[in-house]
């Protein structure tokens, strides 16, 4: 049995924070049946290339083990069928611009006089209130909003783009938590409610460490490369031949790392004795400890550190750690069947369980209405002539 087996999810979302969170449900057993236009109308469906037939390696990614439900909203009769579905389901999530599904007439006032039991979920980039509810957004607009950008980058100040599209996979991740504190709640009162996710709520709530920093001190933080500017040292240092890293975040670390390098002499320094002296001096600590690095590769570094207790690492690329064997061992990198392209690896769920494990990949992402038959059948009872005559209609794509 896996965590949410039984929980039916009506998926209208698209791009990335909808389809990664309903990703996740959908890895631990939730049935989601993903909506779109008939021919597909997720946009992520051209986001490539790679691609992998058809569709891109991205959607394939994000949207594997769902059900594919095509159905026209701009048809009266599609928006009945939809509210139709409603009354099946546990949840309903989107990522439309707020006022969108309102306009279709699939809003959650609507959707909860169908089904008051319905957890109904809407991510966007500002949220559902306040002055900037109207404005599009995407990963890249809600980093800079959020001022994820004003503080990534090298120290010399050039600004950079977060590596992944942190802004919508956090969303996507929030989005879950609300879901499943939703679900527990109509667990004690029999109702479900309305949950309101802002990315940019979001990426404020994950950066607490950094805007406490800034709401204690004034200072307005600048980027750092890949230091920290509360703890020190705390960054990518390079090696002989490539770059490493290595997090001092206690006393009794700083003690054990300058015993490892070979600086016993840096550990009682009156610069450099605490964290607080570390951070001041970080330009000088970092010089000494550039000028000692430099003797070893970086995998001789991180075998001496990790045998005196020292958090440390080399920099891995994407091929690195797809290939190593703690990845294997966690399973992060399964297999699936794409119906013709044979086996394609994905990244695999990551919350392991010891009763309920759930969490295995269990297909490829769906064609473009792939089960829109099976769907009405199973969950409203259509006959064959019933839902032919809705394709003849172009109700169903």
């Amino acid at each position: 049995m896996s965590p949410l087996q039984g929980v039916k999810v009506l998926d209208f979302s698209h791009a990335l924070a909808g389809p990664y969170a309903t990703l996740l449900l959908s890895d631990y057993g939730a049935d989601v049946y993903k909506l779109e236009a008939p021919g597909g109308s997720d946009m992520g469906r051209g986001w490539g290339p790679p691609f992998v037939g058809p569709d891109s390696a991205f959607f394939l990614g994000l949207n594997r083990g769902k059900q594919g439900v095509s159905i026209d909203l701009k048809k009266p009769e599609g928006i009945g069928l939809c509210l139709r579905l409603i009354e099946k389901m546990d949840v309903l999530i989107e990522n439309f611009r707020p006022g969108t599904m309102d306009r279709l007439g699939l809003g959650y006032a609507a959707a909860h006089a169908h089904n008051p039991r319905l957890v109904y979920c809407s991510i966007s980039g500002y949220g559902q209130t306040g002055p900037s509810r109207e404005e599009a957004a995407m990963d890249l607009i809600v980093q800079c909003s959020s001022g994820l950008v004003s503080i990534t980058g090298s120290e010399a100040g050039e600004v950079a783009r977060c590596g992944y599209s942190v802004a919508d996979v956090t969303s996507g991740l929030f989005s879950v938590i609300g879901i499943l504190m939703a679900l527990r709640a109509r667990e004690k009162t029999g109702v479900g409610q309305y949950v309101d996710v802002s990315m940019q709520d979001c990426m404020i709530s994950t950066m607490t460490s950094n805007y406490m920093y800034y709401l204690a001190s004034g200072v307005v933080p600048k980027p750092l490369g890949t230091g920290f500017s509360t703890v020190a040292p705390y960054r990518v240092f390079e090696g002989a031949d490539r770059g490493f890293s290595i997090a001092i975040g206690s006393e009794k670390l700083w003690t054990a790392f300058c015993g490892a390098v070979g600086r016993p002499d840096l550990e009682k320094h009156p610069d450099f004795a605490d964290n607080r002296s570390r951070c001041v001096n970080r330009s000088a600590l970092e010089r000494e400890l550039n000028a000692v690095f430099a003797g070893r590769t970086a995998d001789e570094w991180v075998a001496i550190l990790h045998a005196a207790g020292i958090p440390a690492t080399p920099v891995r690329d994407f091929g690195d750690v797809a290939a190593h064997p703690q990845s294997a061992a966690r399973g992060m990198f399964p297999e699936i069947e794409h119906p013709t392209e044979g086996r394609q690896r994905v990244t695999g769920p990551p919350v392991k369980f010891s009763e309920t494990p759930g969490g295995t990949p269990s297909g490829s992402s769906p064609r473009p209405g792939e089960h829109t038959r099976m769907a009405l059948a199973e969950l409203l009872g259509l006959d064959e002539d019933a839902v032919n005559g809705l394709f003849e209609a172009g109700v169903l794509g």
